[in-house]
């Protein structure tokens, strides 16, 4: 036997690339449809004067061939003439859809092709999540804007319900990082702002603060990023250090928001934040209120110091502590000698410059977090 024979005993080694035969969808194969479109590995047959509803990115680019299915395009191979019909004539010749799963297109199709009590079912509890979040996208790509606003406000409603509704199928439906790359992507603010409520429900209770942080960097989401960050810097050095999604940039964040609300923090006790005065208050009675004022923020940010309970830069959970007292001395009418008694027509507003001062901070939480 030659060296280069290979062995009778032994079979020979053959590659075959197998190339996954194209299936019809079981729905939106429509018999008297005009167009053949491939998504993914799945044939949709269907209208071409539906796809071109809504002026959609379909009605031009349907447009730009109309000439060539006006007529056959001839081609010459070796001297023999082949007819090839243009795209989307036949099976052979399908229009091919990047980018896009056959989960998406089939939604798209369903809200084109359904009737009226059909779609109204995505305004009940009985809603599929994952459809609707499909049609959204789908829909945004190819510009079918009323149907893009509709499914938008579906999903709103969806992930607006009471959180124990068992109409939100969670678990089936797209994930949180998902719905909130959807409704920015979109600008949809009421779809936006429930999905950033689950966002600080999920932080609140010590969940993806992490992921939280890289979808809020990635969007630009300045109030979910502050938030996340303040988690983040609550939850230690330690944790910091074996979370391993964060970068050496958030890191080092945490480190200047760590010092930065320290700062702040030591700050605070003399810097009374403004008060509105009553009409009543003037004169001589102005001044001792502001003195007044100025002495019981003292006192209560003293107080927030001595909330062991609270780690140092917890700047907002002493402010909300020194709150909760002033609410105390309001509603018991507890005496405070030298204090409250000083201020008779402003104690009301002694809460509101609190609540303000928290609200301030708050929404100011992201600017601490600097990379400085």
């Amino acid at each position: 036997m030659h060296s280069g024979e290979a062995s009778p005993s032994t079979p020979k080694l053959q590659l075959h690339l197998s190339i996954p035969i194209p299936s019809r969808d079981h729905t939106y194969y429509i018999a008297d449809g005009n167009t053949v479109l491939l998504v993914e590995n799945t044939l949709f047959k269907v209208h071409r004067s539906t796809l071109t509803k809504d002026a959609s990115t379909f009605d031009s680019m349907f447009s730009l061939d109309s000439d060539l299915r006006s007529s056959s395009h001839v081609q010459s191979v070796n001297s023999a003439v082949t007819t090839v019909g243009p795209e989307g004539e036949n099976d052979d010749n399908p229009i091919r859809l990047q980018g896009d799963t056959a989960d998406q297109f089939r939604a798209l199709l369903w809200a084109l092709y359904s009737l009226p009590h059909e779609l109204s079912v995505a305004l009940t509890p009985e809603a599929n999540p994952s459809q609707l979040f499909n049609l959204a996208r789908i829909s945004h790509k190819y510009e079918f804007r009323s149907i893009e606003a509709w499914a938008l406000n579906a999903l709103t409603q969806v992930y607006t319900r009471p959180m124990h509704s068992p109409s939100i199928k969670e678990l089936d439906g797209p994930t949180l990082e998902q719905l909130t790359e959807l409704a920015s992507l979109c600008e949809q603010r009421d779809l936006l702002e429930a999905a950033t409520q689950r966002w600080r429900r999920r932080i609140a209770s010590g969940k993806d603060i992490s992921l939280a942080i890289n979808v809020a960097e990635r969007l630009n989401l300045r109030a979910l990023l502050g938030r996340a960050y303040y988690a983040m810097l609550l939850q230690g050095r330690e944790v910091w250090d074996a979370d391993g999604y964060l970068t050496r940039t958030q890191i080092i964040r945490l480190l200047s928001g760590h010092y930065a609300l320290g700062r702040l923090w030591e700050r605070l006790p003399n810097e009374p934040p403004p008060l509105t005065h009553s009409s009543r208050c003037m004169g001589a009675a102005l001044v001792r209120c502001n003195q007044t004022w100025a002495a019981l923020w003292k006192s209560m940010m003293d107080m927030g110091r001595q909330g062991m309970l609270l780690q140092y830069p917890d700047v907002e959970g002493k402010l909300v502590l020194a709150e909760g007292m002033l609410k105390t001395l309001m509603e018991r009418d507890m005496p405070a000698p030298g204090l409250l008694e000083a201020m008779p027509w402003c104690k009301e507003q002694t809460l509101t410059a609190t609540a303000g001062k928290i609200r301030e901070i708050q929404e100011s939480l992201v600017d601490y977090f600097t990379d400085v």
